[in-house]
């Protein structure tokens, strides 16, 4: 009878296992088929969307790309050559790393010590999130850190940078998005030091740019995004070698080597898909591509489409060589050596480093330009502001020159006679006549300079050549005071002799009546 019990119960336990596994290995279907996304057919559908700058009159049509969202810009002048959605809030994945890389090389030094708690360590998924295997309580440098975060992605690396530097990973994300308000992002907020998914986090192809331009502004981290793999020896703070590797198919050596690539930053998480940061450079140019929610590989492919399209349909032109509105040439009286003004270099200059990007096929003359006064820094007199059909394609500084000199009163003047050698440019900032101060446009060529109502105005910086303008201007209002004053007295004795000639010949005839009969 025990026996029977024990083999029914067997049986039922045998059942009811296999009915238990029908049901789970059911449920689980339902729920992957209930999850299936065709990301391939998403991406197709993606190409078919509108690239708005290939509405712009005479612009360079750029490609299809399978990304959601993508912007191709040139890093030093910010020109927009490709854009596509690029204000979309998006999850940008481990892209976010580029920002918490580019505020640890201005908040710390490369050979500080990083020590890796036990909040930056466990509170990520080692098995889902990328790492690098460090333990809690070990501790590496800044430096290799950093190659740890952009290398090897390493999640952990990102909340012990955060943490370092400002205390805590709460306090230091508060520090992203300020630091991200600041270079001009308007699209951002971050909620994690390293991008691992929070439906609050979220950024655009537009600002992961912005962002872009100061991380490849830094030579170290262009050659720590650039490197497929690196080495963190054991050390008395480290119990064995780690070695980061990168899975970026753009960096030499991979299936997608990209030959002009400065640095690279790749981003997945299974909602925000394939992301990808990038830049090149070549021929004068310097590239920076961002491309969101794409699918592999075509993060790499729509990545070199774009980076091909800008290298093969713009230019760099050099503005101070090619703006010539803002010159005065040959004007002789700047140039002499001895003169209140100093020497013949220039007072003001054009920047020489300042250039403008343009279609391949366009001419500078076809720029146009508008001067900005209120934003500049130290040592400028003004910016001037270029467009091409309305698109900002460029900016350049006007300069103070540095070789201003003072003129010496006392030196004879027949000792040093006016130099005929060379021309000195002197630059002239244009203001409109309705005499506003911040800016005011010109057309970029001296010959449509007659086409506007604008006048020249010539500022010049000195120093005791001010000082003798203003004597001088107050000797010539003292001399007009004493004149003015010298008229008045003597106006007031005519005055006074005409007083008393009338009350004389009135004295006379009061006189005259006395004597006359009155019958």
């Amino acid at each position: 009878m025990k026996l029977k019990i024990f083999r029914k119960s067997r049986i039922f336990s045998f059942l009811m296992a296999v009915g238990l596994g029908l049901h789970l290995l059911g449920g689980a279907f339902l729920t992957a088929h209930a999850e299936v996304i065709d990301y391939q057919a998403q991406a197709e559908a993606n190409r078919l969307l509108p690239v708005e700058s290939n509405q712009i009159d005479g612009w360079p049509q750029g490609p299809a790309v399978s990304a959601r969202s993508a912007i191709l810009i040139e890093a030093n002048t910010g020109t927009i050559l490709y854009a596509k959605n690029i204000h979309e809030q998006l999850y940008p994945a481990s892209t976010t790393k580029i920002l918490t890389a580019w505020i640890a090389r201005q908040k710390s030094s490369l050979d500080e010590m990083v020590e890796y708690s036990s909040e930056a360590v466990n509170s990520i998924n080692w098995r889902e999130d990328s790492n690098i295997g460090i333990k809690v309580g070990e501790a590496i440098t800044m430096e290799q850190s950093l190659y740890g975060l952009l290398v090897g992605s390493g999640n952990e690396c990102g909340n012990a940078i955060g943490e370092h530097i400002s205390g805590s990973i709460e306090a230091f994300v508060d520090l992203m998005n300020q630091t991200a308000q600041e270079l001009g992002c308007t699209d951002s907020h971050f909620v994690t030091t390293n991008g691992i998914h929070d439906d609050e986090h979220y950024t655009s192809a537009h600002d992961l740019a912005l962002i872009g331009q100061k991380f490849f502004s830094d030579d170290l981290l262009c050659k720590m995004s650039s490197m497929a793999s690196y080495v963190i020896p054991q050390s008395p703070t480290l119990s064995r070698e780690l070695i980061p590797n990168t899975k970026n198919k753009l960096l030499p050596g991979k299936e997608y080597s990209y030959e002009y690539l400065v640095g690279s930053k790749t981003g997945y998480t299974s909602k925000a898909r394939q992301n990808l940061v990038s830049c090149a450079q070549k021929d004068g140019l310097k590239l920076i591509c961002v491309v969101m929610e794409d699918e592999s590989p075509m993060q790499f492919t729509d990545t070199i489409d774009l980076f091909n399209y800008g290298f093969s349909n713009f230019q760099a032109v050099n503005a101070s060589e090619s703006d010539t509105t803002y010159n005065i040439q040959g004007n002789g009286f700047f140039m002499t050596e001895n003169d209140i003004f100093g020497d013949s270099e220039p007072i003001l200059s054009l920047d020489k480093s300042s250039y403008v990007v343009l279609p391949s096929d366009a001419s500078f003359e076809d720029v146009t330009s508008e001067l900005d006064y209120e934003n500049v820094s130290d040592g400028q007199a003004a910016l001037i502001r270029y467009s091409w059909h309305d698109q900002p394609v460029g900016t350049a500084a006007v300069l103070f020159s540095d070789h201003i000199s003072s003129y010496d009163f006392n030196e004879d003047p027949a000792a040093g006679e006016a130099s005929d050698a060379g021309e000195a440019d002197l630059t002239a900032l244009v203001e409109s006549d309705t005499g506003e101060s911040q800016s005011a446009a010109a057309p970029s060529q001296s010959g449509a300079a007659g086409q506007t109502e604008s006048e020249n105005v010539v500022f010049v910086n000195i120093r005791n050549g001010a000082l003798i303008v203003l004597g001088i201007v107050a000797l010539v209002i003292l001399i007009l005071i004493s004149c003015s004053a010298f008229r008045n007295h003597a106006r007031s004795k005519r005055r006074q002799a005409i007083m008393k000639h009338r009350r004389e010949h009135r004295d006379e005839i009061i006189d005259f009546d006395r004597y006359i009969d009155p019958f």
